[in-house]
């Protein structure tokens, strides 16, 4: 009876372990089994380029998802910042727009994208992004903001605007990891 039960184990983790073999499927069904050894490692890696249609969407999604903010979307592809914009948060991100892009010297974005330039856009980028998940109203309460470069950004209240490192906040979008500030300037570190 033990070497039945014996056997019968066997096999059934024979069969578990053969279940849990890394394999794709083609077009047609075609079971094709695939190696983790020697595969290239892919530069889309990582919790941003995951699908999830279920969750509300994270800063990140919200950026891709705005015409007004391609030039945004570019340069943080650019800079390899994807996954940073998607972890669980809170983030405030004030995101500038395409005009606001467009406003800056001529040649400076095209520049700042250039592959050698990318860990000098990562800092600026940074310098847009602040822990925290605050509404517009409850900014006006600050003096500063603490960037996640490292570096501080003045808030300011004109009437009912407020202006973070010289940018207007234009809007506001909820997102599931904190929120987006629609901006009408890139916000430039100090140095």
């Amino acid at each position: 009876m033990k070497t039945t039960f014996k056997l019968l184990f066997v096999s059934a983790a024979l069969l578990v372990f053969s279940a849990c073999k890394n394999e794709t499927t083609t077009e047609t069904g075609t079971p094709v089994e695939s190696s983790a050894q020697g595969e290239a490692p892919s530069s889309n890696q990582g919790q941003a380029f995951i699908q999830d249609d279920e969750s509300a969407p994270n800063v990140l999604q919200i950026a891709i998802g705005s015409p007004d903010h391609s030039t945004l979307v570019a340069a943080v592809q650019a800079a390899g910042l994807e996954n940073s914009l998607v972890n669980a948060g809170p983030l405030m991100v004030f995101a500038p727009t395409n005009a606001a892009f467009d406003a800056l010297p001529a040649g400076t974005v095209e520049e700042l994208l250039k592959p050698e330039n990318k860990e000098k856009l990562a800092t600026i980028l940074k310098h847009h992004v602040t822990p925290g998940n605050y509404s517009k109203d409850f900014l006006k309460k600050f003096k500063k903001v603490g960037q996640a470069d490292g570096t501080d950004a003045t808030v300011e209240v004109k009437g009912e605007d407020v202006y973070v490192g010289g940018a207007k906040i234009l809007a506001s979008v909820p997102a599931g990891n904190g929120i987006v500030h629609v901006v009408d300037k890139v916000i430039l570190p100090a140095n």
